[in-house]
C-alpha cells in the first residue's frame, strides 16, 4: 500500500513530457484577488469616500499593449461600498504609484499635481532649448537677471536690519557684568543683616534665661519615700475609707443593722450540748461550723442530716451574713 503523503511521483520509462497538451488561456484573462485601496478616493456616482486600506475582492487583468521598460501594467476593478458602481485603477511603475482611471476621483493629491506640473514645464523647456540655441541664451539672461534681483533684495534687507538694530556687543557685556556685581553685593549685605539679627536674638534669649535662673531656683522633684513595712498601707484609715467608698459606689451601701434582727436571736453566751460547753464562733471566721456532740470538724451538713438530728438534742447552726468589716455579725439558729 502506498503512502498517503508522497513528495515524489513515479514516472514510467516511456514518459514524454512534450506529449502533454498545454492549456491555452486568453491573454486578457481576469483573476479574482484580495487587495486594499492604494489611496483615498471618492465615488463619482454617490459621493461615498473610500479610504486608503479598505479591503476589496477585486478583479485583476493585464493591460494589453502597455509596458514600461518591459514591465507589464495591471488593471484592477473594484465596486463602491455604497452604490456598487465599478471603479478601476492601474499600476504606474514609472512613478512607483497607482493611477486612477474610471469611476472615482483621487483625494489629497494637490502636492503631487504641483510636482507633476513643475516636471512638465522643466521638460518642455529642455526640449525647446535643445532645438533653439537663441532660446538658451535668452533663458540664461533671464536667470542671471533674476539672480541679481534676489541678491539686491537680500542686501537691502541686511542694511535695513543694521539701521534699526545697532547693537554694541562690548557695552552689552559690560552692562551684564555690572548687573552681576550689583546682585552679588546685595546678596552679601542681606546675609550680613540676617546674621546680625540672629545673633541679637540669641543673645537676648540667653540674658532672659540667666535672669530667670537667678530669680527662681530650680526645685528638684522629690522621690516618694519607700515604706519600711509593705503592709502598713493596710492600717491607714484613709485607704480603708477610699476602699469602702468605691465599694459603695459600685455595689451599694450595706446597713450596719441586720434586717432580720426581729426574727433571729443573736447568740451571745455559751451553749451546752449534752453537758459539754462549746464556745460561740468568732466573728473573724469566714466559714462557720455545725456543732454535734461527736463531730467537732468543719463542714456544711445536708438538710437530711439536720432533720435526723432532731431526736438527739439541740442543733446549733451559725450563719455568716456578711463580712465583719461591713458591720455584720453572726446569727445563730436554735431548734429544739
Amino acid at each position: 500500500m502506498s503512502e498517503r503523503k508522497v513528495l515524489n511521483k513515479y514516472y514510467p520509462p516511456d514518459f514524454d513530457p512534450s506529449a502533454i497538451p498545454k492549456l491555452k488561456l486568453p491573454k486578457d484573462r481576469q483573476y479574482v484577488v484580495r487587495l486594499m485601496a492604494p489611496f483615498n478616493m471618492r465615488c463619482k456616482t454617490c459621493g461615498e469616500y473610500i479610504y486608503k486600506g479598505k479591503k476589496f475582492n477585486a478583479r485583476k487583468e493585464t493591460v494589453q499593449n502597455e509596458l514600461y521598460l518591459g514591465l507589464p501594467i495591471f488593471r484592477f476593478y473594484i465596486k463602491c461600498t455604497r452604490c456598487l458602481a465599478e471603479i478601476t485603477f492601474k499600476t504606474d511603475p514609472e512613478n512607483t504609484d497607482y493611477a486612477m482611471e474610471h469611476g472615482a476621483t483621487r483625494n489629497f493629491q494637490a502636492e503631487k499635481l504641483i510636482e507633476e506640473e513643475e516636471k512638465r514645464q522643466q521638460k518642455e523647456r529642455e526640449e525647446e532649448e535643445l532645438n533653439n540655441p537663441m532660446k538658451v541664451l535668452e533663458n540664461r539672461t533671464k536667470d542671471s537677471k533674476l539672480e541679481m534681483e534676489v541678491l539686491e533684495n537680500l542686501q537691502e534687507l541686511r542694511e535695513l536690519n543694521q539701521r534699526q538694530a545697532n547693537v554694541d556687543f562690548e557695552s552689552m557685556l559690560q552692562q551684564y557684568k555690572d548687573f552681576e556685581e550689583e546682585r552679588k553685593r546685595k546678596e552679601q549685605e542681606e546675609d550680613e543683616r540676617e546674621l546680625d539679627t540672629i545673633m541679637k536674638l540669641a543673645q537676648k534669649k540667653k540674658i532672659i534665661e540667666d535672669s530667670d535662673s537667678d530669680e527662681e531656683p530650680t526645685h528638684t522633684p522629690s522621690m516618694p519615700t519607700a515604706k519600711a513595712n509593705p503592709t502598713d498601707i493596710l492600717s491607714e484609715p484613709q485607704n480603708k475609707k477610699l476602699k469602702t467608698e468605691s465599694w459603695e459606689r459600685s455595689m451599694g451601701k450595706f446597713s450596719s443593722k441586720s434586717q432580720m434582727a426581729s426574727l433571729i436571736t443573736l447568740k451571745k453566751q455559751h451553749s451546752s450540748l449534752n453537758g459539754k460547753k462549746v464556745a460561740a464562733p468568732s466573728q473573724s471566721s469566714g466559714i462557720q461550723r455545725l456543732l454535734y456532740p461527736s463531730t467537732p470538724h468543719w463542714y456544711f451538713p445536708s438538710p437530711a442530716s439536720l432533720c435526723s438530728s432532731k431526736s438527739s438534742g439541740t442543733v446549733e447552726m451559725t450563719l455568716l451574713l456578711g463580712s465583719s468589716s461591713f458591720g455584720l455579725g453572726h446569727v445563730s439558729l436554735f431548734q429544739h
